[in-house]
C-alpha cells in the first residue's frame, strides 16, 4: 500500500487542464487544413473528398470529410492543402466544417433551455454503425486520466433508456441503420445527437459505396459534428465543451 502511494505521489498529476491548460499535441498530429489558393502546379488525386466549392463557387476545403492522412497534403484544384496544430474543428452545422478564407465555424452553444437540462450532467449513448474502431478507441480515451471526461459530468452509459443523446461513429452501413433508429427512438427527448468521425460526417473512405447510406440520419437533427479519422479527443472534448455552453463560440482561423 505504501509503495503504491509512493507512486502516485511520485507521478504527480497528470489529467490535462483543460480548458486553459497548455496542450501538448505529438509531432506527427494533423490539425485543421488549411488552403493555400494561389496555383502549385499539376493537381494530384487525393483519397477523399477534401476539395470542395463554396455555393457561389468560391475554392474551400471539406474538413468534414478529411481523412488526415500525408497523401491530402497535396496539390488538388483547389489549391494547394496542408495541415496546421489546431485540433479545435467541431461545428454545430455540416456547412460549418466547408472552409473558405482560413476559417471554419466553431461549435455553437445549446440554447439556454437546453443547457438547463444538460450543462451540468450529460449522458450519451455510443452507436457504432459501420466502425473500423478507430473513432471509439479516441472516445475511450476520454475517460482515461489525462482527459478525465467525467470531471465535466460527461459519461458514456450502456442504454438509451439512461442517456440524454447518441454519439454516432461510422459510415452507417447497411445491417446497423435499423439498430441506429431503434437507438434513437429509444433515447428519450430532448436529445443530443452527435456525428464522431469522417465517417459519421461524410462516408470516409467508404463515400459512394452502395454498403453505406447518410439517409439514415434523415429526419435527425444533428447538434454536433467532430471531424477526424480518428478525432483526437481533445478536438471531442473541445467540441463538447463549446456545446455545452463552457467555451465561448467563435471561428477559427487556420494558422500553420
Amino acid at each position: 500500500m505504501f509503495d503504491f502511494l509512493r507512486v502516485l505521489l511520485r507521478q504527480g498529476r497528470r489529467t490535462l487542464a483543460f480548458p486553459g491548460g497548455a496542450v501538448e499535441l505529438p509531432e506527427r498530429f494533423r490539425g485543421l487544413p488549411v488552403l493555400d489558393v494561389n496555383d502549385c502546379g499539376a493537381p494530384q488525386p487525393l483519397p477523399s473528398l477534401l476539395p470542395s466549392a463554396t455555393s457561389d463557387g468560391r475554392p474551400a476545403i471539406d474538413v468534414g470529410a478529411c481523412l488526415f492522412t500525408p497523401e491530402e497534403a497535396a496539390c488538388t484544384a483547389a489549391g494547394r492543402v496542408a495541415y496546421s496544430r489546431d485540433y479545435r474543428l467541431a461545428s454545430s452545422t455540416r456547412d460549418g466544417l466547408i472552409a473558405t478564407s482560413g476559417e471554419i465555424e466553431r461549435a455553437q452553444s445549446l440554447d439556454a433551455a437546453a443547457r438547463r437540462l444538460f450543462g451540468r450532467s450529460l449522458r450519451l449513448r455510443s452507436v457504432v454503425a459501420g466502425s473500423c474502431g478507430g473513432c471509439e478507441a479516441e472516445l475511450v480515451a476520454l475517460g482515461n486520466v489525462v482527459f478525465d471526461l467525467g470531471r465535466f459530468g460527461v459519461q458514456f452509459v450502456a442504454s438509451p433508456r439512461h442517456a440524454d443523446g447518441i454519439v454516432i461513429t461510422g459510415a452507417f452501413s447497411r445491417n446497423m441503420q435499423g439498430a441506429l433508429a431503434a437507438t434513437y427512438e429509444a433515447t428519450p427527448p430532448p436529445r443530443i445527437v452527435i456525428a464522431v468521425g469522417a465517417c459519421a460526417i461524410a462516408g470516409g473512405p467508404f463515400h459512394g459505396s452502395s454498403e453505406v447510406g447518410h439517409e439514415a440520419l434523415t429526419g435527425v437533427p444533428i447538434d454536433l459534428y467532430v471531424p477526424g479519422c480518428p478525432p483526437h479527443p481533445l478536438t471531442m472534448l473541445d467540441g463538447l465543451l463549446r456545446l455545452l455552453g463552457r467555451l465561448p463560440a467563435e471561428r477559427t482561423a487556420q494558422h500553420v
